[in-house]
């Protein structure tokens, strides 16, 4: 008998020390984890890398159910996971979107009191995706901006040579009346010549006159310009430009980089909309932001932005984004978007380009 409350001690106490690391296992976990009933999907446990996700307490979670809380991206991925763990018993490494989340889900069928309930694992691999669309990006932009070097000498000597003689032709007495014909011509050359700069703008490899700058020189320096421009379509701009560090920057390539993002910010505002263009450090980067008070950029739009030839305007090329993209990745910069309905902000984050400049 004796023996009997001995061994029944040992399994209870054996028990409870499994249970006791499971928790803190769970728990601790850096990945996001729960234990949810099969059928309705209603949460058992969660652990704490689930609540910051979703900005939740646990109590707000457990005892309800995944559509009545709504994490999952859609139901329908939450369907197919249901089944295939009823199917097989389990997955791995399933891609799903939790959230904003996107994660590799791992699933087990356990028992707990006779009811079929998952143990769900995700490890979140949201930065690596984007990262991925990043370097396809890059990559993309790297590749037509090697091909427009490969034939931009074999392109403009003749337009330069027709250009030439247009100019020729359109000071002869005779060609008077068709002035605004050979102005036409010229202008249409010289806008297919930006083009081919701004394809050019897009290899990795362009080299670059990297020096001492500051950031809020170069705005400064624009400012007549970028005001002009806001001028003439009845809009305005505020500098809000606090003290920076110098950076070690490419000052032509940087000057490029702030017109395209001011004139596209424009261009996403009605009359009488104000663009804030302003600097700040932030931890140990140096951020210039351009914020303009368009009506956002659609979700489906979002992704695509920078990709080459991707534009929305009727008259757009797709390539003064995708121009700033491979601008800020020469300078080892990355940019961030933040939109809504009042408007959309990219933020250029500049990282370890310090100069004692």
């Amino acid at each position: 008998m004796i023996t009997d409350i001995t061994e029944r001690k040992r399994t209870e106490d054996a028990l409870r020390l499994s249970e006791e690391k499971f928790s803190k296992a769970f728990n601790s976990s850096p990945t996001i984890m729960s234990i949810t009933t099969i059928e309705d999907g209603r949460y058992i446990d969660v652990n704490d890398k689930l609540c910051r996700i979703t900005r939740r307490e646990r109590e707000d979670i457990i005892g309800r159910t995944v559509t009545e809380l709504n994490l999952w991206s859609t139901p329908e991925a939450r369907d197919r996971l249901k089944q295939m763990v009823k199917e097989y018993g389990g997955v791995r490494n399933l891609e799903v979107s939790f959230g904003k989340t996107i994660g590799l889900v791992s699933a087990e069928a356990i028992d707990i009191h006779g009811e079929k309930c998952m143990i769900f694992n995700m490890t979140d691999i949201t930065e690596r995706k984007r990262l991925e669309r990043e370097m396809m990006r890059l990559d993309k932009m790297n590749l037509i901006g090697e091909i427009a070097a490969s034939i931009a000498h074999e392109t403009r000597n003749p337009m330069t040579s027709v250009r030439g003689f247009l100019q020729i032709l359109a000071a002869k007495p005779e060609y008077s009346a068709d002035a605004e014909y050979f102005d036409i011509m010229i202008e249409e050359i010289d806008r297919a010549n930006s083009i081919i700069t701004e394809f050019l703008s897009l290899a990795k490899n362009k080299p670059l006159d990297l020096q001492s700058h500051n950031l809020n020189q170069i705005i400064e320096t624009l400012s007549p310009l970028i005001f002009a421009d806001a001028m003439a379509q009845d809009k305005y701009i505020s500098l809000e430009l606090q003290p920076i560090p110098n950076l070690v920057l490419d000052q032509e390539e940087i000057r490029q980089l702030i017109l395209n993002l001011v004139r596209n910010g424009l261009e996403a505002m009605s009359a009488g909309g104000r663009l804030v263009l302003s600097t700040l450090c932030e931890g140990n980067d140096i951020i210039m932001s351009v914020k303009d008070e368009g009506n956002g950029i659609p979700a489906d739009h979002l992704e695509r932005i920078g990709t080459p030839f991707f534009s929305t305007k009727e008259k757009g090329t797709g390539l003064g984004l995708s121009v700033c993209y491979s601008i800020a990745a020469r300078h080892k910069a990355t940019i961030e978007i933040q939109t809504s309905p009042s408007g959309t902000e990219f933020r250029v984050r500049f990282k370890g380009l310090y100069s004692q400049g």
